[in-house]
């Protein structure tokens, strides 16, 4: 009897934020070990159905780095990175599209599937969705920064009930596929969608004042704070992409950006059904 109270205890508490969230675009940047750990994954596409069954539109962007880096791998090409962001040759550049818009997107839709949910794979490419031109700030080869947004193939996937799952690959006007670092093309589909709030999954447990010391969570930080975070090393080496795309999806208009820990189950659940999160909380 206790176990059933408790039960219907956490049922009753979840339903403000079931009503908060409801209608509303919640865009997921999906990435790091729940992508990895096999039960992990199964437990974020079930949370992923359960919000959208609940009436939440769900939007969920993914990366593949370590899918890449195993291909590249098996076909003797090192993986290479410049300040978090993978250098892409032409043939890197064929191997990521294959990669994240084939293998890894198509097994996503098929898990939101196995877990009774509906989706749709989608990638940058699709409907000129991320418009994109050769990153200028540094030679990283065919990767790729956005130029233009257009997600009305999005919009037309979730009025008809589906979950959209986005490859994050974009091209060009000439046709050339660019990567696109995923935490960026997440926070671009979230400004562009107008989305409630961007959630982003990682291998910590947020922003740490300490490295070394995961008690040292910062849960609350304004985008003005950053650069001296940046400065100070407090955020460093493959935070700074993810954490500058949430200062970017915050001044582009949305009103919260969060990372979050995508190692502990049930993270995403966590955070949006309770007043404090479990992460680092980005504002204006």
């Amino acid at each position: 009897m206790e176990e059933r109270k408790r039960r219907a205890r956490i049922l009753t508490e979840a339903l403000p934020y079931i009503q908060k969230y409801d209608g509303k675009t919640i865009v997921v940047k999906y990435g790091g070990a729940a992508m990895t750990d096999e039960a992990l994954k199964t437990s974020v596409m079930r949370d992923i159905v359960l919000l959208s069954t609940v009436g939440m539109k769900i939007v969920l962007v993914h990366g593949g780095g370590p899918e890449i880096s195993s291909i590249l791998k098996q076909l003797g090409k090192e993986s290479v990175f410049v300040d978090g962001l993978r250098y892409t040759d032409a043939e890197t550049a064929e191997i990521v599209a294959m990669v994240l818009a084939g293998k890894v997107n198509k097994s996503l839709v098929s898990l939101i599937h196995k877990c009774k949910g509906k989706a749709i794979g989608l990638c940058g490419v699709d409907g000129g969705m991320l418009r994109a031109k050769k990153l200028e700030s540094a030679d990283l080869g065919y990767v790729g920064e956005i130029v233009a947004v257009n997600v009305s193939a999005i919009e037309i996937a979730v009025s008809e009930g589906f979950i959209p799952i986005i490859a994050t690959v974009g091209v060009d006007d000439g046709g050339q596929v660019y990567n696109i670092n995923a935490d960026t093309a997440a926070a671009a589909l979230a400004a562009a969608l107008k989305a409630e709030k961007l959630i982003s999954l990682t291998d910590v447990r947020g922003v740490l004042a300490d490295r070394d010391d995961e008690d040292s969570l910062m849960a609350d930080i304004s985008v003005g704070e950053i650069p001296a975070l940046i400065g100070r090393g407090v955020i460093s080496g493959g935070m700074i992409p993810k954490i500058e795309s949430c200062a970017d999806a915050i001044r582009s208009g949305l009103r919260e950006a969060v990372v979050i820990d995508g190692r502990i189950e049930h993270s995403i659940l966590l955070e949006l059904f309770s007043d404090t999160g479990i992460g680092t909380l980005f504002h204006g």
